[in-house]
């Protein structure tokens, strides 16, 4: 791979995680992490119906999910960055074949080539 087109994608991925950090920052301060507050503390004094109560823990695991979700790309991006440092960017995990270009600009991330059909697979 050479310098330009490494330096493209070093640019894009810090792009992506610069990115992928402010909605992670965003969910966090929706989810009210960093105060010390409990997303329900206002209506401790109420009685609540069960379903309220339902709905608020189903949104609350939904936030969790996204921000989940939200780290586990960053991780990946992280990881992309990591592999242009130590030069192993661009290169499939598992064979040491280059990745397809093409493959490359769609998933910048992509730590393999895509997976060839399994021994035996019959191809439709």
């Amino acid at each position: 791979m050479d310098d330009e087109v490494r330096d493209a994608a070093r640019r894009r991925l810090e792009g992506e995680a610069r990115r992928v950090s402010e909605l992670i920052d965003g969910v966090r301060t929706d989810m009210g992490e960093g105060a010390s507050r409990d997303s329900t503390a206002e209506l401790s004094g109420y009685d609540q119906h069960p379903a309220d109560t339902g709905s608020e823990t189903f949104e609350r695991e939904k936030d969790f999910s996204i921000l989940a979700g939200l780290e586990a790309e960053l991780a990946e991006v992280e990881a992309a960055l990591d592999r242009i440092e130590k030069g192993t960017y661009g290169v499939d995990e598992r064979t040491g074949e280059p990745i397809s270009a093409e493959r490359l600009e769609a998933v910048p991330t992509a730590r393999t080539n895509i997976d060839p059909p399994a021994p035996g697979a019959v191809r439709q």
